[in-house]
């Protein structure tokens, strides 16, 4: 087989699916905004069920659902039936997806589901199937045929259920008020609950570790201030101990750039005036925020007196992996 025609095939593929996603679109309607009710009204937790290709779509929905706000689980429909029914509480609901609706393992355990008196949502490409029949809502994932030539394999149906378990998640994410900090609680182990959840605190550097000379110092101390500390840069302080300014590596060139005499002048003259600095509990992402914006490399962190408490470079932001 030719390159042109894996081409082709690929591409069909593609499209046919494409197609199938865009079809939902008329399927956000009445049975949708009920289903997404339920979920909202739960007490307890919802619980997705699904055979096969559907079971792990429905695994992948249990688990967005979790990190977005909605506590979810997944349940393999023929575990179920030898036990694990137990998991499901008069405080549930259930979430059951077959493409054909009359998946076996399913209808067997629909009676116990119904006995238990949960509200039980289909996603079914059959509206008049038999698990669509018997929920309270069925929402219809059909499509109009499935990518794979053989019209076998799930393919268009399981891209379909996938996105419809998409839009319910952030439809009830929306509802619920979930933020990017809620969504870091539940992985602090990534990359995006280092952003939010890491303060400066935590990372920045303190006492003997921060570089600090006096206004009169020269060049010379705090080029060695510089080099000791390792930050490419010394903190400023005026007679009270206040921050006055900050001297970086940048201030040192465009002082041998205007022909300073580097020995005779102080740092009073050469440093930089009114420097962005950070306040203690902020967040190390608002740290990094502020230093993108004014594009520097450094921070130096004081309490509402001006007082020196920490420093802080795009170094320690890169090594506690907020960059």
């Amino acid at each position: 087989m030719d390159v042109a025609k894996l081409r082709e095939l690929g591409l069909a593929v593609i499209r046919t699916e494409a197609a199938a996603v865009s079809a939902l679109a008329e399927r956000i309607d009445e049975h949708f905004v009920r289903a997404c009710r339920y979920m909202l009204d739960c007490q307890g937790r919802v619980v997705v069920l699904g055979m096969g290709k559907s079971g792990h779509i429905g695994g992948k929905l249990a688990a967005t659902l979790a990190s977005t706000g909605t506590p979810a689980f997944f349940v393999h429909p023929g575990e179920a039936s030898h036990g694990d029914l137990g998991m499901i509480t008069g405080k549930d609901v259930v979430l059951a997806l077959s493409n054909s609706g009359e998946t076996s393992e399913l209808l067997t355990i629909l009676p116990i589901i119904k006995r238990l008196g949960v509200p039980l949502i289909a996603m079914t490409g059959k509206p008049d199937s038999t698990l669509a029949r018997a929920a309270e809502v069925n929402i219809d994932v059909g499509v109009e045929r499935e990518a794979c030539p053989l019209g076998l394999a799930p393919t268009s149906s399981t891209t379909a259920a996938l996105v419809m378990g998409d839009a319910l998640a952030i439809a009830l994410l929306e509802a619920r008020g979930f933020t990017a900090k809620d969504f870091a609680l539940s992985h602090p182990g990534g990359s995006l609950g280092r952003r939010l959840l890491l303060h400066i605190d935590d990372i920045m550097h303190t006492g003997d570790q921060v570089p600090c000379v006096g206004e009169q110092a020269s060049l010379a101390e705090a080029l060695h201030e510089m080099t000791r500390k390792g930050l490419g840069m010394t903190a400023v302080l005026d007679a009270e101990g206040r921050v006055s300014g900050i001297f970086t590596d940048g201030d040192l060139r465009r002082a041998v750039d205007r022909n300073v005499d580097l020995h005779a002048t102080t740092l009073a003259e050469l440093m930089t005036r009114n420097a962005k600095t950070a306040s203690p509990g902020m967040l190390a992402a608002e740290a990094l925020a502020v230093m993108e914006a004014n594009k520097i490399n450094g921070l130096l962190v004081v309490d509402d007196d001006g007082r020196l408490l920490g420093a802080l470079g795009m170094h320690d932001l890169l090594r506690a992996g907020v960059v």
